[in-house]
């Protein structure tokens, strides 16, 4: 019954810190960090987005593309999903 008991407290301890670490990030979002920078990765520039835009329109592959502009592989392949759709 004892170690019931601490099962509980130890669930219950645990919701409460993932609510205050889920409260915390929404007011993070909200006002951004403490020195006024928004959280998470900034845009891409729209002047790179031509770039990978043009280079796949000439059919050039994901990777080469990536290599030419500076870009990552990732990034060229969100463009492209975005162009399809």
């Amino acid at each position: 019954m004892l170690f019931q008991m601490l099962g509980v407290f130890a669930e219950f301890e645990h919701a409460l810190i993932q609510e205050r670490i889920h409260a915390g990030l929404v007011r993070a979002r909200e006002k951004g960090t403490g020195r006024g920078n928004p959280i998470g990765r900034p845009q891409t520039p729209r002047r790179k987005v031509n770039q990978i835009e043009a280079e796949l329109a000439k059919g050039t592959g994901i990777i080469r593309t990536a290599r030419i502009v500076g870009a990552g592989v990732g990034t060229v392949q969100k463009i492209k999903a975005l162009l399809r759709a």
